[in-house]
């Protein structure tokens, strides 16, 4: 059992030039498309190479406030203002200011529970599956958690 008995070959991806507003219109997208939640996507360059990761997980730390331990302390209102200007500085920054670019990926010949072993280890949900240099695929932590119950637990 290895990674191409998992992975899935139909995946979205962005570039580093794209604003976040795209990001999450394409996260959206994916989701529609694969029946269920994305929460990240990989991003490739113009030879469409991986040259990172975006998750909605970079985007929320990048916009959490400062001082969150203080917001229950302000009105409704001033909490409404004050996250309107922090999502507003959002629309202006791009991709590949916000995208991890240390990202670990796996071969489609990766054994599964190699795969297990990594994605515990460095708290992963989604591992782009490599080539030669070419992603061929993702392997989500969700489809490999259903695919290995249906093996062993029938």
């Amino acid at each position: 059992m290895h990674a191409t008995d998992v992975m899935t070959t139909r995946f979205m991806t962005l570039k580093p030039g794209n604003t976040i507003t795209e990001a999450v219109n394409r996260f959206q997208a994916a989701s529609r498309e694969q029946g269920k939640n994305v929460f990240g996507l990989m991003v490739t360059d113009d030879t469409d190479r991986l040259v990172g990761m975006l998750s909605m997980y970079d985007i929320l730390l990048f916009v959490q406030p400062r001082h969150a331990d203080i917001w229950p302390e302000l009105e409704d209102e001033e909490q409404a203002n004050a996250f309107e200007a922090l999502l507003g500085r959002v629309k202006s920054i791009r991709v590949g200011d916000l995208m991890t670019t240390d990202v670990v990926t796996i071969t489609p010949q990766t054994h599964l529970l190699a795969i297990v072993d990594i994605m515990i280890k460095r708290h992963i949900r989604r591992l782009p599956v490599v080539r030669d240099q070419e992603v061929v695929g993702i392997v989500y932590i969700s489809d490999l958690f259903y695919h290995l119950l249906q093996q062993y637990l029938g």
